[in-house]
């Protein structure tokens, strides 16, 4: 029986998700890319694989298949990775009480235990230790490096499963069984448009009526750390822990965000929380803040670093805290609580955006892209184009 041929427009995460899940299925794939190379928030953000950050139930089950498809990829591309897991600080009373809360409601259903001060430090000395009252660690947590990542993938999937890629060819428009590049056409059975944070330049009536906006995120990197020192887990600073939706289901974090609003508004209002991650070179990538709406100017504020440096002190001794880069990435952000924005608006022509509301797209695109691609996703919206 003749294989269906498939095309996928954006070469991020989301779109690679989308091409391995077609070509493991014997699809014939050709992945059409605006640009050289990803530069979107695909090689902009921590390299987190995150399933702490989603709630129990389908999400986790999705976050852990993803997982687990990374580990495949990893090894098949042989690409850096640490499954460090994840370490949460607890530095106050509520902040204690929130983790004892989240350990006590997911003992049967994570890898997660609470750990005295001194354990803690055993696996990160970079910690401050005054004032430590513990941590939460979960092993479920990876780090990769997004950018030796998303540089590897498609020579990975072009290798191992024969997906083609077109390099700088911006698409203009999509159709039922086709796509243009200007004057260039492109037929395949399937289309799959994986446009991140740039959606509204294909479909725009169906996005112009859908619950999207965008989010700026400022981050930086930190000098790689003298004498091979390293963190020995992803770290996150108590604000974290009134961000992510897992925290939330599982904890009554409304005590510790009054307190938070009271001792630090001004970050909240930035939407600021605070992680660390290593990559294998031993640079730390550190951020971030978040501000929402359409259209974002392009100039980063300092003083949104400095205050993320100034709460990063407050849990992270570095030998070598030098900042070497500082950036923004603009994701794609659901504003109604939806999880993606997945949407057929001509027969044939699938729209992905916006993994996990928003943010998740490395802990969530390669289980969310097999669901798709099988037709066992059940949330598709029926947008007329």
């Amino acid at each position: 029986m003749k294989s269906e041929s498939a095309l996928v427009i954006g070469a991020g995460i989301v779109g690679l998700s989308i091409a391995r899940a077609l070509a493991v299925r014997g699809h014939r794939v050709t992945v059409l890319e605006r640009y050289d190379r990803a530069v979107g928030a695909s090689v902009r953000n921590f390299g987190m694989i995150w399933p702490i950050g989603v709630t129990n139930g389908a999400a986790y089950e999705r976050a852990l298949r993803s997982r687990a498809i990374w580990q495949e990829v990893i090894d098949g591309a042989k690409l850096w990775h640490d499954p460090c897991g994840s370490l949460h600080m607890a530095y106050e009373q509520d902040e204690w009480e929130v983790l004892e809360q989240y350990a006590a409601a997911n003992r049967s259903l994570r890898p997660c235990s609470l750990l005295d001060r001194d354990a803690a430090l055993a696996i990160s000395p970079a910690l401050v230790g005054d004032n430590l009252r513990g941590a939460l660690f979960n092993r479920d947590e990876m780090i990769v490096d997004p950018r030796q990542a998303l540089a590897a993938l498609p020579g990975y999937l072009h290798e191992r499963y024969g997906v083609e890629f077109h390099w700088r060819t911006p698409v203009t428009a999509v159709e039922s069984g086709r796509a243009h590049s200007g004057t260039r056409r492109f037929e395949a059975d399937r289309v799959f448009v994986c446009s991140g944070p740039d959606f509204e330049q294909l479909y725009p009536q169906v996005y112009a009526a859908a619950p999207l906006t965008r989010c700026k995120l400022q981050m930086m990197r930190l000098a790689a750390q003298p004498d091979g020192f390293r963190l020995g887990s992803a770290l996150c600073g108590g604000l974290s822990l009134v961000h992510y939706a897992g925290f939330q289901q599982a904890a009554d974090v409304a005590p510790l965000r009054a307190r938070y609003q009271e001792q630090f508004g001004e970050l909240i209002e930035l939407g600021i929380h605070v992680m660390a991650a290593q990559n294998g070179r031993g640079e730390v990538t550190i951020g971030d803040s978040h501000a929402y709406g359409h259209t974002h100017d392009p100039f980063d504020e300092q003083s949104i670093n400095a205050k993320v440096l100034d709460y990063l002190g407050r849990f992270l001794r570095l030998p070598d805290p030098r900042v070497i880069q500082t950036w923004h990435g603009i994701y794609p952000k659901l504003t109604d609580g939806s999880s993606e924005f997945v949407a057929e608006p001509a027969p044939g022509v699938t729209i992905v955006n916006a993994i996990g509301g928003g943010g998740l797209g490395m802990t969530l695109s390669f289980g969310l892209a097999e669901e798709i691609v099988d037709g066992r996703y059940g949330a598709v919206r029926r947008a007329a184009a």
